[in-house]
């Protein structure tokens, strides 16, 4: 089984996380679409939670969601100061549990508009957070 996403051959070997954290780490942000429900599919997996088939392809999200809910991690400056937590809805259907960036934590709220952007992590690797 192949499955082609912005150019990129992914085969069954590299299995679905990594193939993603590969296309996050190129800019992609992706999420998967059931070719039998049509349900759309965050976090990638190898089957549709919702009906079992494995007719799965992958699909550029707008990038658009709503904050659902949100709170705060409180944290020592030295640990790397306080962290928001949220739960964005995509506008795809899924939700996603992410952080929101270039804004003030006190100023989050919910059914705020945000747009996906891209972080790097501590370990080197990508991860798509949010912003308004």
């Amino acid at each position: 089984m192949k499955t082609q996403a912005q150019g990129n051959t992914m085969t069954e070997p590299q299995g679905v996380q990594a193939f993603h954290q590969g296309e996050l780490d190129g800019g992609h942000f992706l999420v998967q679409r059931c070719g039998d429900c049509s349900r759309h599919i965050y976090y990638p997996r190898e089957s549709c939670p919702h009906c079992g088939s494995t007719a799965l392809e992958w699909k550029a999200p707008s990038g658009l969601g709503t904050v659902h809910a949100v709170t705060t991690v409180r944290r020592k400056p030295a640990d790397g100061g306080d962290l928001n937590i949220s739960l964005v809805d995509l506008d795809e259907g899924v939700r996603i549990m992410t952080n929101l960036t270039d804004v003030d934590k006190d100023d989050i709220a919910i059914g705020m508009r945000v747009q996906v952007h891209f972080a790097p992590t501590m370990n080197g690797t990508t991860i798509p957070v949010f912003r308004p």
